[in-house]
């Protein structure tokens, strides 16, 4: 049995497919170390994984103003600081970084010492750490497609995003009842991702008096502390309750989309492979602000496959218009039905395991330690 550390708090496209990875790892008969933020929605995610061994790190993100950025320095050194003291503890036989500001203290202190580094990229826009740290890892994970300067083809691996086994397409009927919901008609699900986005929530609460006249039932995953929890009702244009109903999280990702006719969510890498493996028919509107407009680069892949539509935030005002068309479409959503299916191509979780697994046994022969464990 060997032993890694996986460095993957700080948004929940970074946490889940930790997760993925440590279930299917630990599977496999391995220990898993997962270092995660302080933050609330790291908490939240990791509620409902007990059987998982997560361990809160310090580290801010690198942003704002001159004090914020001066603070996260301190941050980093302080997150290198207790990486090391990790590392000499756990001893692991090898570290594996999801990216975002957790990754950079452990990826340089894991070098130092001398443990294999692995790194993995969501984003179709690799993000600043992941620039970084490139160099320190001996294997790195990239989307179909993308290129990193500096790096030799054998260190590159393009295996997809882990989803969790938790996350399964279901039929509509067992989701709805699973989120105890009644859908009349047809159902929007609206996601703002982990860190939840207020511009989507408050397209809902505009949008659903004319989205009930048509019919349209809503389920809107707002996030923490974006919204609390309740439900407003409209009578449709037949006479029905039509309701919109507004969490602030949900653990049953795989049933919220599962139970959608039509998403609207974000385009985080993680949110879409997540739409990709429920064969759920979205509309995108990538945050504007994320980091080198990443989402954007993301949603217009998957736009470029017929597999969603893109919407930037500024053109909302015809989301209204665009969800009424394409709701009702069934000839349309059962083309982003297919080609959704025709992405799903990968078990991400398993090829990573196995080709870690690999990397491991490389590891111990070079240090005449081989037999730990076996391929």
């Amino acid at each position: 049995m060997s032993k890694l550390l996986i460095a993957c708090g700080g948004t929940g496209g970074h946490l889940a497919p930790g997760i993925a990875l440590a279930e299917e790892l630990q599977g496999r008969g391995h220990e898993c170390v997962l270092l995660i933020s302080q933050k609330e929605v790291d908490s939240a995610l990791t509620r409902k994984y007990s059987h998982l061994n997560f361990v809160k790190t310090p580290g801010m993100a690198f942003a704002g103003g001159l004090g914020a950025r001066l603070r996260s320095v301190w941050s980093m050194l302080s997150a290198c600081l207790f990486a090391r003291r990790l590392l000499r503890d756990e001893k692991p036989q090898l570290v594996f970084l999801f990216g975002g500001f957790l990754s950079v203290g452990l990826g340089f202190a894991a070098r130092i010492t001398g443990v294999p580094v692995a790194l993995h990229e969501a984003n179709c826009r690799p993000g600043k750490a992941v620039r970084l740290i490139k160099r320190l890892a001996h294997r790195v994970y990239l989307p179909d497609g993308l290129r990193l300067k500096g790096l030799s083809r054998n260190q590159v691996r393009y295996l997809g995003y882990p989803i969790r086994q938790d996350i399964k397409h279901i039929l509509k009927a067992e989701a709805w009842k699973k989120l105890k919901i009644e859908v009349p008609n047809k159902l929007l699900v609206v996601i703002g991702g982990s860190q939840g986005a207020a511009a989507l929530n408050d397209w809902v609460t505009r949008a659903f008096p004319e989205l009930a006249q048509a019919g349209i039932t809503v389920y809107c995953v707002t996030g923490l502390g974006k919204s609390a929890l309740g439900t407003i009702h409209e009578v449709g244009a037949n006479g029905e309750d039509i309701s919109a109903t507004f969490v602030p999280f949900s653990e049953s990702m795989g049933d919220v989309l599962s139970a959608a006719d039509l998403v609207i969510s974000r385009a985080g890498a993680g949110a879409i492979a997540e739409i990709i493996h429920c064969r759920a028919p979205s509309i995108l509107v990538p945050y504007p602000y994320a980091a080198d407009d990443h989402q954007m680069a993301n949603a217009l892949v998957l736009e470029q496959y017929g597999a969603c539509l893109v919407v930037p935030e500024a053109e909302s005002g015809t989301l209204i218009a665009e969800v009424k068309d394409l709701m009702f479409n069934d000839w349309m959503l059962s083309q982003f039905k297919s080609n959704l299916a025709r992405l799903d191509r990968f078990n991400s979780s398993k090829k990573i395991a196995a080709d870690l697994e690999f990397l491991i046994s490389e590891a111990d022969a070079r240090t005449g330690s081989a037999g730990k464990f076996a391929v």
